[in-house]
């Protein structure tokens, strides 16, 4: 079986941007391939002109925010770094069974590269909460650079958007058979971060 694997144009983000932007993106790549049943909710970001949709799901939810909590700690241990999300679903097959051990292994069909560039400001993020409304940005003598690098964020953003629409639409043939309907998302999926905690 063929991976396909989708390379994602790389976003230039501050710090208090991250957890915006891979939500948007990671519930846009889950919802354009939950094959089960899915309640859709619009979901509007707070930073940017930008509505995107996920599958209604709490369970999802929390998985894919503890991903990016994982990633933002992750980035501030490894400031001044490029890094990337991946997005990976697969199929869990048996191996030939052997004397001791009954394997599975996973047998990717599908990945999908974040590329984020996450500039360093002192300090510029939202607070923990995960549904929190409030954005701290520090420095509000906003520039007209910082309008600029915010509106050229969101075309980007938007171009990542209809990157995942297209890729979706256009690579339909790799995708194997639905294995149960149960749950929103269909197909066994993970998300892996940068490994390296220091």
């Amino acid at each position: 079986m063929n991976c396909e694997v989708c390379q994602l144009k790389e976003l230039e983000v501050e710090h208090f941007e991250i957890r915006e932007v891979l939500r948007c993106i990671l519930h846009t790549i889950v919802f354009n391939r939950a094959l089960g049943l899915v309640r859709p909710k619009d979901v509007d970001l707070e930073l940017f002109e930008i509505t995107y949709v996920q599958c209604g799901d709490l369970e999802l939810e929390k998985k894919i925010d503890e991903k990016i909590e994982q990633f933002i700690s992750w980035v501030e241990k490894h400031p001044n770094k490029k890094s990337q999300v991946c997005l990976s679903f697969f199929e869990v097959k048996n191996k030939q069974a052997s004397w001791f051990t009954n394997k599975t292994e996973r047998l990717y069909w599908e990945q999908w590269y974040i590329n984020l560039n996450v500039a360093q400001n002192p300090k510029a993020h939202s607070s923990k909460s995960q549904h929190s409304k409030v954005v701290v940005d520090p420095g509000e003598s906003a520039s007209e650079e910082r309008v600029a690098r915010r509106a050229a964020l969101e075309a980007t953003l938007h171009e990542v958007l209809f990157q995942i629409v297209k890729f979706v639409n256009e690579k339909k043939d790799h995708v194997p058979p639905i294995p149960n309907l149960e749950g929103v998302v269909s197909f066994p999926y993970e998300i892996t971060i940068p490994r390296k905690f220091l």
